[in-house]
């Protein structure tokens, strides 16, 4: 299972300390493989990007976009969908485009388009939310009470 996003965060910044603390709980290992910003007009970058998101992809990988048009499930039903991802495709990649979003091809390709809710999210914090939902995914499926659903009485 890994993340295939566009943009470098640099080893040392806060977001890519706090997405591999996260990562780190993840089993299998969650891998990040970045890619380089698209450069040119908003479509050619848009263009570049997808291109190189598409020839990242192993074969049999099942994609699951990050888009803000997709579905938008809670933790629960994340981690339902999730547990029915690895048993019938073993092979998962979570992307994240850049700035000008996913090329069309890149949408086309995806089995499934996910959002992380209606609010706008650096793609930096992206990676760190969607590795944070992960973890609370395997441990709601694990049973593990690191989820808590409700408010305290």
């Amino acid at each position: 299972m890994r993340v295939i996003a566009v943009g470098r965060a640099g080893r040392a910044a806060p977001e890519a300390i706090l997405f591999q603390r996260y990562a780190a709980r993840i089993r299998p290992a969650f891998g990040l493989l970045e890619l380089a910003d698209g450069v040119g007009s908003a479509a050619e970058i848009k263009r570049r990007e997808g291109e190189a998101i598409l020839a990242a992809l192993a074969a049999g990988e099942f994609l699951i976009a990050l888009d803000g048009g997709g579905m938008a499930p809670d933790s629960v039903a994340l981690a339902a969908h999730l547990g029915r991802w690895t048993v019938e495709h073993k092979k998962l990649a979570f992307v994240i485009g850049g700035a000008e979003g996913l090329s069309a091809g890149v949408l086309a390709r995806a089995g499934v388009a996910l959002s992380l809710g209606p609010l706008t999210w650096p793609h930096l914090l992206a990676r760190v939310l969607l590795a944070e939902q992960i973890y609370r995914a395997q441990m709601i499926l694990a049973g593990h009470p690191y989820h808590r659903a409700g408010r305290p009485d």
